[in-house]
């Protein structure tokens, strides 16, 4: 046993002074942190936006029993920089005699003047199912994008001689439609308001039982070469936008075919996609603005919850929003309906009837990004950043920079970022989340070009650096 231990000894010893000798083991790196680069400029933006169609803003208007003072109180919620979300573009909807319950709009041309060729009989109310009166007030909210956009041409212009269920736009009708679009934009002129942005489609790809109307991506682009010409002669400063496929997917192929077109691509100045298909997974083929032009989640009752798992929650709107604008590379994302009825996915529920309304979690989502990103913002790169963190940033006109970050994660967090071209000693941070709603918060320190920010969980905080 003597022997045994004195032949271990010096083995042991050996190893002893190997392990004294190796190096110690480097640590692990530290993380590295989010970088935002405010000196570079990615898309730019032209704004957040809503539509109030098919007499939707007749609803506003008090048709089914809203005050005035609630009607301000709404109109304040959707339209006000300071007191609500301050959306800045608006979506109207040309006319359409469809009748869905409250979905109705009027049409500037209700019969045919006896052939394409005919002098047309054009009549206008001044009302335009409430969209005149909201028009107005928009404009004195300081919007100044006017989308209008048409579902239908009228029936007499269509192979199915109805302004539902799909159909095709007659080709002897082309240039007699081009007119009708045109003189819809003057009626608007001649209240003061100046249509900025035309489409002609709504969701071509898609056949519906109300109104709608097919376009082949062929089809639009012959159009676009009788409508933009028409535009441009007729004196109005307007730019055409194509083509609201209800897929944003499929709205690849519109938009290829508008780009291999020198005369449809020259008519076009914005490129616009729904997603009802399903999230934005890629760019539009274009160096064109792309707009966002119309998604409201599905679901069958109306919600109000932050983060519910329903996928109609506020959390779902807040992450459409982030992807649209970094994988889709948006310019523009105008909500479907800011108000209606009943089991909406809107904004805003208004009774039925009564003097009342009700506000969703969807709409704090919205608001986070318009109030603070304001039309004439670019998007500005983020790198590096955590897996469980959305994060996008932005620098407006003014020089003010915003930072929005969705932390999809189930605990509370911090994050740092590196920031360039832009830091403030003051910054000022706001949550959104299942109890708060653009609230002020006291989450955010810099030191130098280092901000950090404390993360409540499955909330998004917004960040502005003055």
């Amino acid at each position: 046993m003597k022997r045994l231990i004195a032949l271990a000894v010096p083995f042991l010893l050996a190893l002893t002074s190997q392990a004294a000798a190796a190096p110690a083991p480097s640590p692990a790196p530290a993380p590295a942190r989010t970088g935002i680069d405010f000196r570079t400029a990615l898309q730019p933006i032209d704004g957040f936006g809503f539509s109030m169609a098919f007499q939707r803003a007749d609803l506003l208007h008090g048709a089914r029993g809203l005050s005035p003072a609630k009607q301000r109180e709404v109109l304040d919620l959707l339209l006000s920089k300071d007191k609500g979300a301050g959306l800045s573009i608006l979506r109207l909807g040309i006319g359409s005699s469809t009748d869905r319950v409250y979905d109705h709009m009027p049409t500037i041309l209700p019969t045919d003047p006896g052939g394409p060729d005919a002098t047309p009989k054009y009549v206008w109310d001044g009302q335009d199912g409430g969209q005149v009166w909201l028009a107005k007030e928009a404009k004195a909210y300081g919007v100044k994008r006017f989308y209008a956009d048409a579902w239908s041409a009228p029936a007499f212009m269509k192979t199915n001689s109805s302004e539902n269920n799909g159909g095709e736009l007659l080709p002897e009708w082309r240039q007699a439609y081009a007119n009708y679009l045109v003189q819809y934009a003057k009626f608007y002129r001649q209240e003061g308001i100046g249509i900025t942005d035309l489409g002609f489609t709504n969701e071509p790809d898609w056949t519906a039982t109300y109104a709608s109307m097919r376009f082949t991506p062929q089809q639009a682009v012959d159009f676009l070469k009788v409508l933009g010409p028409t535009v441009r002669a007729s004196g109005l400063k307007t730019g055409l936008v194509c083509c609201d496929a209800a897929g944003w997917d499929r709205q690849v192929a519109y938009t290829e075919a508008i780009e291999a077109d020198p005369a449809a691509g020259k008519s076009v100045r914005t490129v616009t996609g729904h997603r009802y298909s399903g999230s934005t997974a890629v760019p539009q083929p274009t160096d064109k603005p792309v707009w966002m032009s119309e998604w409201s989640p599905d679901g069958a009752t109306w919600n109000e919850n932050w983060d519910d798992g329903s996928g109609y929650d506020g959390l779902a709107v807040a992450a459409d929003i982030q992807n649209t604008l970094t994988t889709g590379n948006a310019s523009a994302y105008v909500y479907w309906t800011g108000a209606s009825l009943g089991a909406t996915r809107g904004l805003i529920q208004l009774a039925n009837p009564g003097d009342d309304y009700r506000v969703s979690k969807r709409y704090w989502a919205l608001a986070a990004f318009s109030r603070f990103i304001r039309p004439g913002a670019v998007r500005v790169p983020v790198t590096k950043a955590d897996p469980a963190l959305q994060i996008t940033a932005f620098r407006n006109a003014d020089g003010s920079r915003v930072i929005e970050i969705l932390n999809t994660a189930t605990t509370e967090g911090s994050t740092e970022f590196s920031l360039r071209g832009g830091h403030d000693r003051h910054p000022d941070g706001y949550v959104t989340d299942g109890t708060r709603s653009i609230t002020p918060a006291d989450i955010v320190s810099t030191h130098g070009t280092t901000l950090t920010a404390k993360l409540a969980p499955r909330a998004l905080t917004t960040i502005v650096l003055n």
